[in-house]
C-alpha cells in the first residue's frame, strides 16, 4: 500500500507542479485551449499557482526527508479543497473535460489523504 501511495503522490506532485507553473506564467504564453486561466484575476491565479507548487512539494518532500511528515496529508488535504473549488469553477463555465480531470485528481488526492492519515501514515 505504501508503494502505491508513493506512486500516486509523485504523479500528483508532477501534475500540480506543471499546472502551478502554468498558473504563474505570463498571459501571453497561455495556450488557446486553456482560456480558463485568463478568466481568473492575475493575483488570484498566481496565488493558486503558488498553492499548487507548495502542495506538490508537500506531497513528496516531508516523506523523503522525514522532517515533519504530518505535512504530507495536510498538503494533500489542501489539494483536495483546491480540486473541489476547481471543479465548481469549471462547472460554472460548462467545461466538462476539465471537470472530469478535476474529479480524477480529486479522487486520487482524497485516496492519498485517507491513506496518509489512516492507512499508512508517514
Amino acid at each position: 500500500m505504501n508503494v502505491g501511495l508513493w506512486n500516486i503522490q509523485v504523479l500528483l506532485a508532477l501534475v500540480f507542479l506543471i499546472h502551478g507553473r502554468l498558473m504563474l506564467s505570463p498571459p501571453a504564453s497561455i495556450q488557446p485551449g486553456m482560456a480558463y486561466v485568463l478568466a481568473i484575476p492575475t493575483r488570484f491565479r498566481q496565488s493558486i499557482g503558488v498553492a499548487e507548487i507548495l502542495g506538490a512539494i508537500g506531497l513528496v518532500l516531508p516523506g523523503l526527508t522525514g522532517v515533519l511528515p504530518l505535512l504530507t496529508p495536510l498538503a494533500v488535504a489542501g489539494l483536495v479543497i483546491l480540486m473541489v473549488s476547481a471543479a465548481i469553477f469549471h462547472a460554472r463555465r460548462k467545461e466538462a473535460p476539465n471537470i472530469a480531470f478535476n474529479l480524477i485528481l480529486l479522487a486520487m488526492a482524497a485516496f492519498v489523504a485517507y491513506g496518509r492519515f489512516v492507512l499508512v501514515p508517514l
